[in-house]
């Protein structure tokens, strides 16, 4: 089984010719609410990769909690260290250009209350075969949940996004780290991918940092380096991406698959999500990732 201590949230989505610059009005070409959350995603995509999956976080007690709630258990996924507590779920406000791209605001809601592991909480950690961690939740909530995992000796992989400073205690909690380029840039200060590979394994015992288009890139303290080529492909909507490579690596180094080929599903699962339309909607199942790949 794998944990995931996350944000769940709904996705409101616009999708429009070109994003809108500060005081301008555009045209959409289409609204869709979809359920999301960096978290709740992650959780996704790990259980359509073929994993067991248990969600530990918080909606509200508004609309959107049940169909968010609804949306993990469909997924097949368990919810029941997912409490509701008084308020407004997570929102996420997403405009997504046709070209693919992106821009997003997060409204935490309920992901706000979750400043600390239960017992509950603490026993399911302690029962997985791997912790999934991101930052849209308060990061004293964060740093416990990977204190709990450590001490259980279950393995942390940790997507840090949104950028925050990351203390020391979580990253020595941390046997994974995964940021894109651009968030690897800012929590090393370097600009350069291979530069900031070697600032973050000071830091962790292996990173990951994905690249978009030009793949993923790969090391460790114990002298491994791999670049892993993206699967080429025509981007619909890259929403959730990140979320969905993250899931899909969980579940590869769960069933104890090297690197290199950890990498290769992570990217081919990636590569089928950006075709499609949507966060969680987008991502692939265990049968359409093995088909690509072979």
């Amino acid at each position: 089984m794998i944990s995931v201590f996350g944000s769940a949230n709904m996705d409101l989505v616009a999708y429009v010719p070109s994003a809108p610059k500060l005081g301008e009005t555009v045209a959409g070409r289409a609204f869709r609410t979809i359920p999301g959350g960096k978290g709740a995603n992650q959780a996704v995509a790990a259980a359509r990769a073929g994993s067991q999956v248990a969600f530990i976080g918080a909606v509200g007690d508004d609309a959107f909690g049940p169909e968010l709630r609804g949306a993990l258990f469909e997924a097949g996924i368990d919810t029941s260290r997912l409490r509701v507590v008084p308020g407004p779920s997570g929102i996420a406000h997403i405009v997504v250009e046709d070209s693919g791209g992106n821009s997003i605001i997060v409204v935490p809601g309920a992901n706000g209350s979750v400043t600390g592991c239960s017992a509950e909480d603490i026993e399911m950690i302690a029962r997985s075969r791997a912790l999934l961690l991101q930052l849209e939740l308060p990061l004293e909530g964060v740093v416990e949940a990977a204190r709990a995992a450590r001490t259980a000796g279950v393995p942390v992989i940790l997507t840090p996004a949104p950028v925050v400073e990351l203390p020391d205690e979580l990253l020595g909690a941390v046997d994974l780290i995964v940021p894109n380029e651009h968030e690897a840039a800012a929590i090393t200060g370097a600009a350069d991918p291979d530069d900031a590979l070697k600032a973050l394994l000071d830091r962790v015992p292996e990173a990951v940092i994905t690249l978009g288009s030009r793949g993923a890139l790969y090391g460790s303290r114990a002298g491994d380096r791999l670049l892993v080529p993206a699967v080429p492909v025509e981007a619909v909507d890259t929403t959730a991406a990140g979320d969905t490579f993250v899931g899909a690596l969980a579940t590869a180094r769960s069933e104890g698959r090297s690197p290199a080929d950890a990498l290769r599903f992570a990217s081919t699962a990636a590569a089928l999500s950006v075709q499609r339309e949507g966060a969680s909607t987008s991502m692939p199942s265990r049968a359409e990732i093995d088909a690509a790949l072979t």
